[in-house]
């Protein structure tokens, strides 16, 4: 990944550098080219399959930026970047540029737009590229394999290459101009036939003005102006705000953790100063706090007489908890022998005793009845 994001990083400088030339032309692009050594960075690798792997991941990034949502100065970039991977990589044989099919529509068009303003540098750089059979025509943009679940990070690409989500220019499009161009000049040869001076229409007729497209032309030119001297700005404050957190990392992450402490300190001072509210019955319970400053202090000077009487107090109750214990145990103890020596009355004795007892009754009887009872 560290390999692929500083890739990613001199990709992106390059772009940057040949769109702030404001240029499309190969010649410029091929000067920064040669400055930068960009031919150089195939050399890391030595062995065939790095290098391959390398040489794939240097294509597809650079075709992300030759796609849209990127402005038509990045995406001629990215094209001259392709033809420059392409032609000054390592590898036996070339690794090729991967496109797929529902990608090929937005090439086609893209080439027609090069040749319509008369880019002919860059239509015939594509033109090259497609002679060298440099591009793999696939069904889907990346390589898929049976029954398997990857995830895939996609790298997030500078957002400063992007084309402007201008809603004023899809509204009014050049077509759209030219349409009301020529409406304007039929309704003023209309007005001129109806006046009685031929050759310019009455002032009675004059609802519009003339130069009404034109000034819409220019409103939308400025306002495109703007959001482009807008983005310049906002970027140019973002470079700077960077530079300045490298340059003050250390003050910045210090003053965080200072922010934090003192948070801490906060909760701890509030919690401490919170006293509880006892009820009447518990009143003579309820401790006094103390701010924090004094408490620590006062907490520590306790009276002596505390101290004894808090003595006392548990060595009684330890002489207490002495004599419960003692008195416990014997008693365990008698339990235990009773238990331990308790009779066994044996079925014989049990049925000795009811018939006694049967023998009494029925002789009480006997004498009642010889009584006359």
């Amino acid at each position: 990944m560290s390999c692929v994001s500083g890739l990613q990083t001199d990709c992106e400088a390059l772009l940057g550098s040949f769109q702030e030339t404001d240029n499309v032309r190969f010649e410029v692009f091929a000067g920064l080219w040669r400055d930068r050594r960009f031919h150089t960075i195939f050399h890391g690798q030595t062995r065939p399959l790095e290098k391959n792997k390398f040489t794939q991941k240097a294509l597809d990034l650079a075709w992300r930026y030759f796609l849209p949502p990127y402005t038509f100065q990045i995406r001629v970039g990215a094209l001259y970047l392709l033809y420059g991977l392409y032609s000054t990589q390592l590898c036996k044989p070339k690794q090729k540029i991967r496109i797929a099919l529902k990608e090929w529509l937005e090439v086609q068009r893209f080439q027609q737009d090069l040749i319509n303003a008369q880019h002919y540098d860059a239509a015939y750089i594509f033109r090259k590229l497609r002679l060298d059979k440099a591009f793999h025509f696939t069904a889907m943009p990346r390589l898929l394999s049976f029954r398997t679940k990857k995830k895939i990070r996609e790298t997030q690409l500078k957002e400063e290459f992007r084309e402007l989500s201008n809603r004023v220019s899809r509204l009014i499009t050049n077509d759209v101009l030219e349409e009301m161009m020529n409406v304007h000049d039929h309704y003023q040869k209309m007005k001129c036939l109806i006046s009685t001076d031929k050759s310019q229409p009455d002032k009675a007729l004059s609802l519009i003005k003339d130069e009404f497209v034109i000034n819409i032309k220019n409103a939308i030119l400025e306002y495109q102006q703007w959001q482009q001297n807008k983005m310049k700005s906002s970027s140019k404050a973002k470079d700077s705000e960077e530079m300045t957190d490298k340059k003050g990392g250390g003050t910045s992450q210090d003053s965080e953790g200072s922010e934090r402490a003192n948070a801490l300190a906060k909760i701890k001072y509030k919690s401490y100063n919170a006293v509880a509210v006892a009820s009447k019955s518990r009143r003579h319970r309820q401790v006094k706090l103390e701010s924090s400053e004094s408490g620590s202090d006062q907490g520590k000077m306790k009276s002596p007489r505390c101290k004894r009487s808090r003595e006392r107090s548990q060595v009684t109750q330890k002489g207490n908890s002495l004599e419960t214990k003692d008195r416990i145990q014997p008693i365990k103890k008698e339990v235990v022998t009773q238990n331990r020596r308790m009779p066994v009355i044996t079925e014989e004795e049990n049925s000795s005793e009811e018939e006694r007892y049967l023998h009494k009754i029925l002789g009480g009887e006997d004498g009642r009845k010889h009584s006359g009872l």
